[in-house]
């Protein structure tokens, strides 16, 4: 036996070694392909393309994690606007009314596709619609610009209805822009009818997005649109004041966490009876720029619940239980939520008592004043796959080099 070995040793030893070998490489693919059903979201659409293959998808541990972040919203998403992944989800896919974060959409159009310096004819369709509006006179004419300002910071339903007439031609034009540009930028669980967020249906579908998609058009609105600069001067501005015939006029932004947080770049809330309260908010932390959004987050008297999740989403992007959370087809659900027909007045859009409750508005932060974390995660897993591929790179050298 002893002989036998000695004979032998440089064979079995080669073929030890070659077992180990085989383990190795079967535990590092197997490594692979573990992070690959983790993170789907490295490639842009993947996300978008497990939703649209139907309910089988869905997971099975959309709940599993105990460090996710407790929200009121029925429907939620956070998104990673530089990866293009999405960290979190709830719901994200389902289409829901999405009440006045319809005006994203509707102000990165009118920006790219108008002059901000245009005059404006009133016409009666767009001065008869329900408040919350600022009084557009049939007939009288308005700076673009003004416009704008008045749709944004005070979410006015006129001024929304005389930009897409202006725009669009008309209304129905106007939507036809809008949804040109989500399907553009890859939203395609998003069909817009009004362009003030107000409900409404056709023949084709009823007005809706996905919190999914709203994350995407928010990141297009704040950082990718040839137009982003003006789209945030306007969403930033904390107060605004012009003349009209009527008199001197003031708008105040409703966007609390610019002037509670040192991390929000812009934001639009909603609400109609329908929708809920809604919000789509863009945030920067450290250098990473990150979207959010939240639709069905309480309904009258919770108009605060959307503040709440919004700061629980920013805090569980920077904490580690986000870390290993990219979402995948495991944030899509089925789920679908009911129609319910409303009044125009029960529709009327943004909870007029948020004007009465914002009291004094504080000045805007200043970008370079922000105070900022280290997120030495992001690092850290650049690091690992650095390391991860350079390790499979010299091991397939020198598996080829030994045989």
């Amino acid at each position: 036996m002893i002989i036998f070995l000695k004979k032998y040793k440089s064979k079995i030893a080669l073929i030890v070694f070659i077992c180990v070998l085989v383990c190795t490489v079967s535990c590092l693919l197997g490594f692979k392909s573990l992070e690959k059903q983790k993170m789907p979201g490295l490639e842009k659409k993947s996300v978008f393309m497990a939703a649209e293959m139907g309910g089988e998808m869905a997971a099975e541990n959309t709940d599993k994690a105990v460090n996710e972040p407790k929200l009121h919203a029925v429907s939620a998403a956070l998104y990673d606007a530089d990866d293009e992944t999405f960290i979190y989800g709830r719901n994200m896919r389902d289409s829901m009314a999405n009440a006045s974060t319809t005006k994203l959409l509707t102000c990165i159009v009118a920006l790219e596709k108008a002059d901000i310096n245009d005059t404006v004819t009133i016409s009666q369709n767009a001065a008869s619609q329900p408040a919350v509006k600022l009084g557009l006179v049939a007939g009288n004419s308005y700076n673009m610009k003004d416009l704008l300002y008045g749709m944004m910071l005070e979410s006015f339903n006129d001024c929304a209805y005389a930009i897409a007439e202006h725009v669009g031609g008309s209304t129905e034009g106007f939507a036809k822009l809008m949804n040109e540009k989500a399907n553009e930028i890859g939203c395609l669980g998003t069909y817009f009818i009004t362009p003030n967020g107000l409900d409404a249906e056709n023949d084709i579908s009823f007005h809706h997005s996905t919190a999914g998609d709203l994350c995407v058009i928010m990141s297009y609105c704040a950082w990718k649109s040839p137009k982003s600069t003006q789209f945030l001067e306007i969403t930033q501005t904390m107060q605004y004041t012009f003349e009209t015939k009527e008199g001197q006029m003031v708008f105040s932004n409703h966007n609390r966490l610019l002037t509670e947080t040192d991390y929000c770049i812009s934001g639009k809330t909603g609400f109609t009876t329908k929708a809920g309260y809604c919000y789509v908010a863009a945030v920067e932390k450290d250098g990473r720029r990150m979207c959010l959004s939240l639709l069905g987050c309480g309904w009258p008297n919770n108009k605060n619940y959307k503040w709440d999740d919004a700061k629980s989403l920013v805090e569980y992007a920077v904490s580690d239980a986000a870390e290993d959370s990219y979402c995948d087809a495991a944030c899509v659900t089925t789920q679908q939520t009911g129609d319910t027909q409303i009044t125009d007045k029960q529709a009327a859009d943004e909870d007029i008592t948020d004007k009465q409750a914002a009291g004094k508005e504080t000045p805007a932060v200043k970008k370079e004043d922000r105070n900022t974390i280290d997120l030495k995660y992001i690092e850290n897993n650049k690091k690992n796959k650095k390391i991860y591929k350079n390790f499979l790179k010299n091991f397939t050298i020198n598996i080829g080099n030994f045989f």
